[in-house]
């Protein structure tokens, strides 16, 4: 039997017009090269063919022959694990990224390897009082008012650096919040992404079922979601919405699947075609260290009423009390409540709340993650296992107190006064490093280094003796400063290194992402060349088939004429 005279033409047209089509994306492709998470497009195609059985008036079913080319679709060339595990790398490296900033701000206050700083000044009190152990020096107004002057000196410094690492708390707790800044915090930004990925999925949804595939709008949101993954640890996951998945049970009683289409004897007929929907959950571990999950971004659903909000949301709360606000005027108070999507509660139901913060749930990584550990914990171990701003003013203030009772119990064992107070107080209790400063009778004169005992000097010996021996935590008080810079900088050294590591990964995936979804020019060029080809060829076809219909019309039977 002869195939029908324009099956040919057929199959050509469906080449030329997929051949065009995929012109076109190349283009496309070309255009967005450098556009801000493109990501490279394909032409989906399968062969026509016979959908039903070969009949005995059509050729024999070994030369059975298709119909061309059927454009299925254009689609986003992506590799969905590679999305994983850069999202996942973007949580650990943005982790690092600001606790390093946090600890930079620390060594800028206590670093004092190029500033002359509280070891400096430990040292200067020592030499003035190596230079006064003498007995005419000693009731020296002059010598006295040097060792005051440079007691006063250290006081400062002490307020100073606790005055410094205060405003770091509180800038990192605007970071958070966004409090005392015209910028939006981290609770902010992350709410305003988790709108706009709601959004996004239910525009996106309504243009795939209409037959858009809105590829740019989830070039939109995958951006998006890599920016979410910096600041939380997420999970992404596609499913079918409640509607399209599961099963029900039929008229007649029997259990089927949502996926399929069935006939009146409940035989399938086909499978549904259906866009998926997009969820974004929150990973945590609780307090009891289980790992958890929350829906912050339920797909395109929202509600039997289409009223309910399929996004979450989060607000800065106390630590110690999640129904009040964060204040600002005590930074290291603050956690984040995060409430579920609306719409993933069961009906009648509250959306669930969990609260992250130093002491309650945890995340793996994440830039606010580092914000909370560094306002919230003090480094004592088991989950308090970051060093924060709190351990570095604790470490102020045990050495600011061990020195100024040292010097106060020294003076009146002497049968002398006070030397040092807290000036919010006026008295000796509760001395810190925000609030140490020389006693009130020293600075108007009632008050003056004690001569009693067998000699003038024995207490200034007492003094120095003590600034010579172990007198904090087992260190002199210039050495347990080195100690606490020390510290300080072995932290950072052990955090930049991990930021490295961790961002040399997120690079070599970055790589692996760009040379799977991102647009190559000599690719791009060398799919041109070969598309204008087939296109050419497809051309040369409809010629060569033109040409044998002509034959077939005008020769046919003409033979020996």
């Amino acid at each position: 039997m002869v195939r029908a005279t324009f099956a040919g033409f057929s199959t050509a047209l469906s080449a030329l017009q997929a051949n065009q089509k995929r012109l076109d994306i190349t283009g496309q492709n070309l255009s967005n090269m450098n556009t801000v998470g493109y990501t490279r497009q394909q032409l989906n195609t399968s062969s026509l063919n016979y959908t039903g059985g070969v009949c005995h008036t059509m050729n024999g079913s070994e030369n059975v022959v298709g119909f061309g080319v059927s454009m299925d679709g254009v689609s986003q060339v992506r590799d969905p694990y590679l999305d994983t595990q850069y999202r996942l790398q973007m949580t650990k490296a943005d982790y690092n990224n600001s606790l390093q900033t946090a600890l930079d701000s620390l060594a800028n206050i206590l670093d004092e390897t190029n500033i002359s700083g509280l070891n400096a000044a430990f040292k200067d009190i020592q030499s003035v009082l190596t230079n006064i152990n003498d007995p005419s020096k000693v009731v020296d107004p002059v010598y006295e008012s040097e060792l005051r002057s440079k007691m006063e000196n250290l006081a400062a410094l002490f307020n100073k650096s606790a005055s410094q690492i205060t405003e770091a708390e509180k800038s990192e707790f605007d970071r958070v919040t966004g409090a005392g800044t015209s910028e939006q915090g981290a609770v902010d930004k992350i709410n305003d992404i988790l709108r706009q990925i709601g959004e996004l999925n239910v525009q996106i949804k309504q243009n795939q079922v209409a037959g858009q595939p809105s590829l740019e709008m989830m070039d939109e949101r995958n951006v998006l979601l890599d920016t979410l993954s910096s600041y939380i640890p997420i999970e992404v996951s596609y499913y079918k919405d409640s509607s399209h998945s599961g099963t029900y049970t039929a008229a007649d009683g029997s259990i089927r699947d949502r996926a399929y289409d069935y006939d009146a004897s409940g035989k399938i007929i086909g499978k549904r075609e259906w866009p998926d929907d997009l969820k974004v959950e929150l990973v945590y571990t609780d307090a009891q260290g289980n790992t958890q999950r929350m829906t912050l971004v339920n797909g395109s659903e929202q509600g039997a009423d289409g009223k309910q909000k399929n996004y979450g949301q989060l607000e800065a709360v106390k630590a110690d009390n999640n129904t009040a606000a964060a204040d600002r005027n005590d930074p290291t108070n603050v956690a984040v409540k995060f409430t579920a999507a609306q719409s993933s509660a069961a009906a009648g139901t509250n959306p669930a709340t969990t609260t992250a913060g130093a002491a309650s749930s945890q995340f793996s990584g994440g830039s606010l993650q580092a914000s909370l550990d560094m306002l919230g914990k003090k480094g004592t171990g088991g989950t308090d296992d970051v060093r924060g701003y709190q351990y570095y003013m604790s470490k102020l203030d045990t050495l600011a107190k061990s020195f100024a009772d040292t010097m106060n119990n020294l003076n009146k064992t002497g049968g002398g006064g006070e030397l040092f107070m807290n000036s919010a107080t006026g008295n000796s209790t509760g001395i810190n490093a925000s609030n140490i400063s020389i006693s009130t009778g020293w600075t108007n004169g009632n008050t003056h280094i004690a001569t009693g005992g067998d000699s003038p000097t024995d207490t200034v010996r007492a003094m120095l003796k003590a600034m010579s021996e172990a007198s904090v935590e087992g260190k002199t008080y210039a050495n347990y400063m080195n100690h606490v810079s020390t510290q300080l900088a072995t932290d950072s050294s052990s955090n930049t290194t991990a930021l490295k590591t961790n961002v040399t990964v997120l690079n070599s995936i970055q790589s692996s992402k760009d040379s799977i979804s991102g647009v190559s020019m000599d690719e791009e060029a060398t799919n041109m060349m070969t598309y204008v080809s087939a296109y050419n060829a497809a051309s040369r076809l409809m010629t060569a088939l033109d040409e044998v219909l002509n034959t077939l019309i005008s020769n046919t039977g003409m033979v020996g004429r």
